[in-house]
């Protein structure tokens, strides 16, 4: 046994090694290379001839091997791997792979050669294949949500997005597109608000957070569907690079929601004629009584005056009981307000930017999301003293009137601004909500609080006469301002908390 091993050859034990080897003479040119190598290489014995080993080295690498390989030659001694030898390779396709590198001198006949083993690696490999599993988790999960993908490069301004966003944008086959052309297909009245987004997330200040939903417009049927983008702009120098972002057809989501907000207007509608109906009636009851006595006492006094029998102890009597009724019917509807504010919530201490925002939230959700929010918030505002529920209402309602108004102007891009600061003077916080509408001329202004009072065919006007009370019970004050040249503009004030 010991007889046979002596006398196995060298090819033998060469194309027996599992690692990939290459034999190589002193000028470069490959003599063998084992099946592991040839298998790593894509290579065929008889490609070999003629081949040196430059040709598999990347050749950003080349004259460093080149380099290499003269000292080596120079000086040839055993260079094992993780001696930071290692270098890019490319396959017979032109795939490019990252090997260590053990270099030994090899002297037969008086010729020396050098037995080049190369090796994938192992820390690579396992990142490769952990990058490999998570690119297919990624996979799956984009199609599992419908995801799309984009990389918008401002410098060059061309758009990179995936197979997902092409389909949303009616199979469009190119791997990249023109912004123009990105652009060109979004709907004309989504483009203004969506450039707004961009432009805020362009802004250092933003954090680069992008956020927006638009109409795509197939050029073909004129179908449209919404999209729903999440993103970021990444920044180089504080200048915006790149937008990257993952986008959502959310289309059946919005004539659901749409549908929903349809429904929940017309049961709100529904609900109010019967409140009114319900509180009418009570009120009717509650009044019915002490109007009837007060009109037959004064039936009284009026058929005495005309017959001139003037007494004045019945005289008396009858207008003491008119007074009597009266200060009933008083104090029957003191009573029925005091019953119908039952329930009400405590005051409590609060972030008001937060209930601002949440607000916004609120009228989104309830289909009054066409509008573009400007907020100008004061930050480390101090913390109001106030009932979340109420002041949030009293919002709600300045947000879905604002859209209401501004649906009557002819203009593509609504917008509410709401500012919240200090009165440093009166140590209160004012909250200020402009639209972009109408406007309010000076007789709507004077009448605007009046209950029942409103300018849309399908009100019933006791929003802001509602709001005007709740912020009232708050301790505070709410207003209009008559004399803005843009829209309508309501101010209220909260006080801060202890």
């Amino acid at each position: 046994m010991t007889e046979a091993i002596k006398n196995l050859s060298f090819k033998v034990l060469f194309d027996a090694m599992a690692d990939a080897m290459v034999l190589i003479e002193s000028d470069g040119r490959i003599v063998l290379m084992n099946p592991a190598a040839l298998q790593l290489f894509g290579f065929s014995e008889n490609e070999l001839e003629g081949l040196t080993i430059d040709r598999p080295i990347a050749p950003r690498y080349r004259k460093q091997y080149q380099h290499y390989q003269a000292l080596f030659f120079n000086k040839p001694v055993k260079l094992p791997m993780g001696s930071g030898t290692e270098f890019i390779v490319l396959d017979r396709s032109g795939q490019e792979m990252l090997l260590d590198v053990s270099l030994s001198p090899v002297e037969l006949q008086q010729q020396l050669y050098v037995l080049i083993t190369l090796t994938v690696p192992r820390q690579r490999q396992k990142t490769e294949n952990a990058l490999r599993e998570s690119e297919e988790r990624l996979r799956l999960a984009k199609q599992a949500a419908g995801f799309g993908i984009f990389d918008y490069n401002f410098k060059r301004s061309i758009v990179y997005w995936d197979e997902q966003m092409r389909r949303f944008w009616s199979g469009y086959t190119g791997k990249t597109i023109s912004y123009e052309g990105f652009v060109a297909m979004i709907h004309p009245d989504d483009r203004a608000d969506r450039q707004a987004a961009i432009d805020y997330a362009m802004d250092s200040a933003s954090r680069g957070e992008y956020k927006a939903e638009y109409r795509v417009v197939d050029p073909v049927d004129g179908t449209e569907r919404w999209i729903s983008v999440v993103g970021r702009v990444y920044f180089e120098a504080d200048c915006a690079n790149r937008l990257v972002g993952i986008a959502q057809d959310v289309t059946e989501q919005k004539i659901l929601r749409k549908k929903l907000g349809m429904q929940r207007d017309e049961a709100e509608k529904i609900l109010k004629q019967q409140v009114a109906a319900h509180t009418a009636s009570t009120i009717a009851h509650e009044l019915n009584q002490p109007l009837t006595a007060i009109s037959a006492y004064s039936e009284v006094v009026l058929h005495a005056l005309q017959s001139n029998d003037l007494n004045v102890k019945n005289l008396k009597k009858a207008l003491e009981g008119c007074v009597e009724q009266a200060q009933r019917a008083g104090h029957s509807l003191h009573e029925l307000i005091a019953f119908l504010q039952q329930g009400e919530l405590l005051a409590e201490s609060l972030d008001l930017n937060d209930v601002i925002r949440e607000a916004l939230d609120i009228a989104s959700n309830d289909g009054y999301e066409r509008f573009r929010s400007k907020l100008n918030l004061e930050k480390n505002l101090p913390a109001v003293q106030c009932n979340r529920t109420q002041v949030q209402k009293v919002l709600v309602n300045f947000f879905r009137n604002a859209v209401e108004a501004m649906r009557t102007v002819d203009s593509p891009i609504l917008t509410i601004t709401t500012k919240a600061q200090t009165l440093n003077e009166k140590s209160i916080a004012l909250v200020i909500v402009q639209d972009s509408g109408p406007g309010l001329d000076q007789t709507m202004a004077k009448r605007i609080f009046e209950p029942f009072f409103t300018t849309k065919p399908s009100g019933i006007g006791m929003r802001l006469t509602i709001s005007r009370a709740l912020i009232k019970d708050n301790g505070s004050q709410l207003w209009v301002d008559a004399d803005t040249k843009t829209g309508a503009k309501f101010h209220f004030t909260l006080p801060f908390g202890p």
